[in-house]
């Protein structure tokens, strides 16, 4: 059943044009009505392909993010939606690369109690004020 859920999100998010009027059933079902056409106006305008970041890469962004929320609806709809604005496979690896690197690192920082933040600014020259 849960299966046969998320192949239903998928199919209505991905068919949901970009700028369709209406936000997609999964919104409808989930979110709160009277924020609704608030929410569905902020994703059309994150989303927009022409805003300073084009669609593939905002795409790439968002399923390398959605593999570290982890959120299986996400990188589901997001892994499409970056093949569909023309993110190729390696795009897609590198993409999920760079987010996994990210994560291990940050793990490693933040579990490590002896080394700073002062010391990280420091040894990378950012500004320490």
């Amino acid at each position: 059943m849960k299966h046969l859920f998320l192949a239903l999100f998928v199919v209505v998010f991905t068919t949901a044009g970009a700028y369709a009027d209406e936000p997609p059933n999964f919104m409808k079902q989930t979110y709160p009505e009277a924020a609704l056409k608030a929410a569905w106006e902020e994703q059309k305008a994150v989303f927009n392909p022409n805003g300073a970041i084009d669609g593939k890469h905002k795409r790439l962004i968002a399923l390398a993010v959605s593999a570290q929320v982890p959120c299986e609806y996400c990188v589901i709809a997001q892994s499409m939606r970056a093949r569909k604005a023309g993110a190729t496979e390696e795009e897609i690896k590198e993409a999920l690369a760079v987010a996994a690197l990210i994560r291990k690192w940050s793990t490693m920082l933040n579990g490590y109690d002896k080394y700073t933040l002062e010391q990280f600014k420091a040894d990378i020259g950012a500004p320490t004020n």
